[in-house]
């Protein structure tokens, strides 16, 4: 007897479907290439993107809605994408907020999300796991507003220590582990355990749903992040029938926007990149080459000297000899007009990211489904406020007689 798809499987089949169909305009890289495939395919969308002002741009980069129905004016072969996409967003939960000073030392923008948490987590009936906790801000003040002891997992021990003293001055039942997670072979005694985890990286929120179902966790709320990390070439889906592979750099296309980043941040990351382009058409030059060769992270320090500067530094760590004369205004300039293109032609890949996100968490849903868990999906606060704001909540249907 075949066992009929629930509402998440049958979305994850209709997304892989989808991101299989329209690979071909997610997967270049305007970056890499000059004019990718699709440019000479759809000229209309082309001319069309490279025709937006600044303030336009801006506003499609950080439209999660607005820019797949634009880009669906030009192609209506991605118009499901808006759809699909849609996630419901969390009912708040009974949640008083303690004093002020129960928030020492946390930053603005960390406790607006410990808290979006707190009031989606809905009922904390068994004892807390933190994941990945540092100073376990989250699992205290999860512990605090259920009244249940917490175990912070966390590598470091500075942290646990740090953690430690904030649980003794509250008077929280926390105690703190110093565990690396990705250890081969893990084992806690976590069964019966509500595991909390707020943005844990890539292989480390993959880990905590293997955890969840090989040791019996009871229930387990998740906000994944970084998903590229610990997945060395392609990412290895845990559901059958899927047709879509992931590289690694695909995996980091789903988390490239910088909605909560600072002007001063948005301006360095536009220099890194226009000089880097600048230097590429440089180098490009003198090999008289126009492959694309990859390129190690740059020191940021660099990007405080010049142009000229910045180049120098690279030819050196890439074992590039510069000619002795070089118009740098020119290259500098020409690095800043590629900048201006593959920022306006990068709209089409980033139409696809919440796509690619949503497919990831799916995954994950599937395969916590497959093991007798109920889970529901939905966002747990604005993506002002961070864009990794998906939270996958899990229960064991027998232990909560589900």
């Amino acid at each position: 007897m075949t066992t009929p798809l629930t509402y998440w499987r049958q979305r994850l089949l209709q997304l892989d479907q989808l991101l299989c169909a329209t690979a071909p305009l997610w997967r270049p890289q305007p970056f890499k290439l000059h004019r990718p495939e699709w440019c000479n395919e759809y000229p209309e969308l082309t001319e069309a993107l490279l025709a937006l002002d600044d303030q336009q741009l801006q506003h499609l980069n950080s439209d999660l809605l607005a820019l797949p129905d634009w880009i669906g004016c030009y192609l209506p072969q991605i118009a499901p994408l808006k759809q699909l996409c849609r996630l419901p967003e969390r009912q708040p939960a009974e949640y008083c907020p303690p004093e002020n000073r129960f928030f020492d030392g946390i930053p603005g923008r960390k406790r607006t999300q410990i808290e979006a948490f707190a009031r989606g987590i809905g009922p904390v009936q068994s004892p807390l796991l933190e994941w990945c906790g540092g100073k376990g801000h989250l699992g205290r003040l999860l512990g605090r507003s259920w009244q249940q002891p917490v175990t912070t997992l966390e590598w470091n021990a500075d942290l646990c220590h740090m953690g430690e003293q904030q649980a003794r001055r509250f008077g929280i039942p926390q105690h703190f582990r110093v565990i690396d997670l990705l250890q081969p072979g893990l084992q806690l005694d976590g069964a019966g355990q509500h595991a909390i985890a707020l943005h844990a990286c890539g292989e480390l929120h993959r880990t905590l749903e293997q955890v969840a179902i090989h040791q019996n966790l009871a229930a387990l709320d998740i906000v994944p992040c970084c998903y590229a990390f610990g997945v060395e070439q392609q990412y290895q889906p845990r559901t059958e029938g899927l047709s879509l592979q992931l590289s690694r750099d695909d995996l980091r296309l789903a988390v490239t926007e910088t909605v909560t980043a600072g002007q001063r941040e948005v301006l360095i990351r536009d220099r890194e990149m226009a000089w880097k382009l600048g230097f590429v058409e440089l180098r490009n030059r003198v090999l008289g080459s126009k492959t694309y060769q990859s390129m190690k992270p740059v020191n940021k320090a660099w990007l405080q000297l010049s142009f000229c500067g910045f180049c120098h530094k690279l030819a050196e760590r890439e074992q590039l000899q510069l000619p002795p004369e070089v118009v740098w205004v020119a290259f500098e300039a020409s690095g800043w007009q590629r900048y201006n293109e593959v920022m306006r032609l990068s709209l089409l890949r980033n139409s696809f990211r919440r796509a690619i996100e949503l497919w990831l968490v799916l995954d994950l849903v599937a395969d916590l489904e497959a093991h007798d868990y109920r889970v529901e999906l939905g966002t747990f606060c604005d993506r002002s406020v961070t864009p990794r704001n998906i939270m996958l909540s899990a229960r064991k249907e027998t232990a909560y007689g589900i």
